[in-house]
């Protein structure tokens, strides 16, 4: 949403501010230099404003601009759109429970927020459809040692609780994988998988490995799977309410700005590409989900969009994230999760997050990529 802003005060370096110029003018002395027409004004500083709001994006460490960023309206979702809402497993979502945020989307599905649905319902309906629910992981070289233990022992306490669950972790390393206590119906297999040479390619390796698990042992287990990066930790309940068809997860860093500004792949040569009019939200990788049968048709999608770039001599800029938001663009999720259930805390307080699910771990690149 642009911004336009005016001012009575005089510019800088206007030598006697406007009315001086304006006379000037007036009497044929000279064309003054910030005698500017309104409109140009404005022009002038919604040009200067969003430069500002891409270089705070690029850097990530303007406190200001993520302070401003709060003042984006998000939206509410329509009146009308409010009844056709929720599922099997939130039942009807109470939308006036969170005015400040966007509870739905345009093409009608909920975004999950804290306050707006009933945790004890959609625990009861899991159970009462006697679901499983398998949760992937991938801890490939030194993500083992610093983060699996970690991950593997809040999902215990904080995900899906009291409900089947298969935990599936791949690793180049299954004799390293730490072990862990589980609760009764809860199982862990161990998937062993080749350690890339970078790790780029162990990132974009995994859409890959999933779609042939899903159809194997995993398709066979579970009912619906979470995809999960292992540097981030539970800290809250994750429940059944976050089950749907075809689940995305909203970007903790880009869930306010329009999506002009959203950093999705722009270069045509790629499969991942967006144009400029394109894009609804920027999605995370680090949390997907969904059926088994519609996570084997977006995995299949990633992972041939991916061998096609690499097929032109060219690597999508942020890798199989790239190609996971081109897929929610063109396939539309059924359920959106808020940034509450993936969150950084290094973006600061903010009113809207009432209770973190997850947690980014500190990205220590320099020691787990090398």
């Amino acid at each position: 949403m642009a911004l336009g802003v005016e001012s009575g005060l005089s510019w800088p370096g206007s030598h006697g501010g406007y009315r001086k110029q304006e006379g000037q003018r007036q009497r044929g002395q000279g064309k003054p230099t910030w005698g500017l027409p309104r409109a140009k004004k404005r022009l002038l500083w919604q040009l200067l404003l969003c430069a500002f709001g891409v270089l705070g994006l690029y850097l990530y460490g303007l406190h200001i601009v993520r302070y401003l960023e709060g003042l984006v309206p998000m939206g509410i979702c329509p009146t009308d759109t409010r009844p056709l809402l929720g599922d099997n497993f939130t039942g009807g979502l109470r939308h006036w429970a969170r005015p400040e945020v966007l509870t739905c989307t345009s093409w009608r599905a909920p975004i999950i927020w804290d306050g707006i649905f009933d945790p004890h319902e959609a625990e009861q309906e899991a159970r009462r459809q006697n679901l499983t629910i398998g949760l992937t992981v991938f801890a490939v070289g030194r993500y083992l040692e610093k983060y699996l233990e970690h991950f593997l022992e809040s999902a215990e306490q904080h995900f899906m609780v009291g409900q089947s669950v298969v935990y599936y972790v791949f690793t180049d390393r299954p004799e390293a994988v730490p072990y862990i206590a589980l609760g009764q119906g809860r199982l862990l297999r161990v998937e062993p998988v080749l350690r890339e040479s970078r790790w780029q390619d162990v990132s974009m390796a995994r859409m890959h490995t999933l779609h042939e698990a899903l159809g194997g042992p995993l398709g066979q287990e579970a009912d619906y799977v979470f995809c999960l990066d292992v540097d981030q930790h539970f800290t809250g309940n994750f429940g059944p309410e976050a089950l749907s068809d075809l689940v995305a997860q909203l970007h903790a860093w880009h869930y306010r700005w329009p999506r002009w500004l959203l950093p999705y792949e722009r270069d045509k040569r790629s499969a991942a590409a967006l144009g400029l009019g394109e894009g609804d939200f920027y999605y995370h990788a680090a949390v997907f989900g969904g059926s088994v049968a519609a996570l084997r048709k977006l995995t299949a999608h990633c992972a041939l969009g991916q061998q096609r770039d690499r097929e032109r001599g060219i690597e999508a800029l942020w890798h199989d994230e790239s190609h996971l938001n081109k897929f929610f663009w063109l396939y539309k999720p059924t359920k959106l999760l808020s940034p509450e259930f993936c969150w950084d805390q290094k973006i600061g307080w903010k009113p809207e997050i009432h209770c973190p699910r997850l947690l980014w771990e500190p990205k220590e690149y320099a020691l787990v990529r090398n």
